[in-house]
């Protein structure tokens, strides 16, 4: 009998499009996870790595925009991937 990994991969994946807040374009557990991050290398998308945070975002519908709670949080990682990529943020 095998046993299953202690913890289960999870993803979540923003748009944002200058206007207004990030929205959550995809997420999942499990397969569904790895295959967001599968996509996400891929094309050269930054990654982020903070659990308690996507444990946070996973709770957000579908094309929703983020709660006000994490804008700060995700406005450094938005900023952190600008400057990553050489470029910055449309202000």
């Amino acid at each position: 009998m095998s046993e299953r990994p202690s913890h289960t991969q999870i993803a979540v994946a923003l748009r944002w499009d200058g206007q207004g807040a990030p929205k959550v374009t995809a997420k999942g557990r499990g397969d569904t996870a790895e295959k967001i991050l599968q996509l996400a290398s891929e094309h050269g998308i930054t990654l982020q790595h903070e659990k308690e945070l996507v444990e946070l975002l996973v709770l957000v519908e579908l094309n929703h925009e983020i709660p006000q709670s994490l804008y700060v949080a995700i406005a450094e990682i938005i900023a952190f991937a600008y400057s990553l990529s050489g470029k910055s943020p449309v202000v």
